[in-house]
Parts: C-alpha cells; structure tokens; sequence
C-alpha cells in the first residue's frame, strides 16, 4: 500500500473519498502528506493527521510511506466498525 492506492484501499471499506486527502492539507478530513524534510536518514517523512479548522489533531509522523499508509488505513477501518460498517467474518 503507498500514498496512490490509499484511497482506493479505503472506499473498498467505505471511507468517503472526501473524508481523507492525500498530499494537501484540508479541513475536516484526515491528512497523508509527504514532508520533503529530510529526516535522519536522509529520506523524507510522512505525516497522517486530522485537520480541523486549519489545526492538526492525531499528528503522527513516519519515516515510511507504507507504514504511514497501513496506520491511517488501520485508524479508519477501525472507525468503520465501530460505526457498524465492517463487521468480522463469520
């Protein structure tokens, strides 16, 4: 999974696409942006976060696209069932 399929990956589960962007900052949506920042390693970093009224909340910053992808990925599939939208297999 990296910051392409992201969204795809999330309206499978019934995410509104306008719920999450990618690359920008908005309000009112949960935020994957890269941060061309070099980090210690010499790579950039990836920040997940949700943005209301031009703040940050939940800020979480990685050193790896797919790991800041699976951890907004997991936040929202959690939210999902506890919403009542994704329930385990039988």
């Amino acid at each position: 999974m990296n910051a392409e399929s992201v969204l795809s990956w999330l309206e499978s589960l019934g995410v509104p696409p306008g719920l999450v962007s990618v690359g920008a900052e908005a309000d009112d949506a949960w935020c994957l942006v890269r941060d061309d920042n070099l980090g210690e390693d010499g790579e950039p970093a990836w920040e997940v976060y949700w943005r209301e009224q031009g703040n940050r909340y939940d800020w979480a910053r990685f050193s790896n696209e797919q790991v800041a992808c699976f951890y907004l990925f997991g936040r929202l599939a959690w939210t999902q069932v506890v919403r009542g939208q994704l329930r385990p297999a039988e």
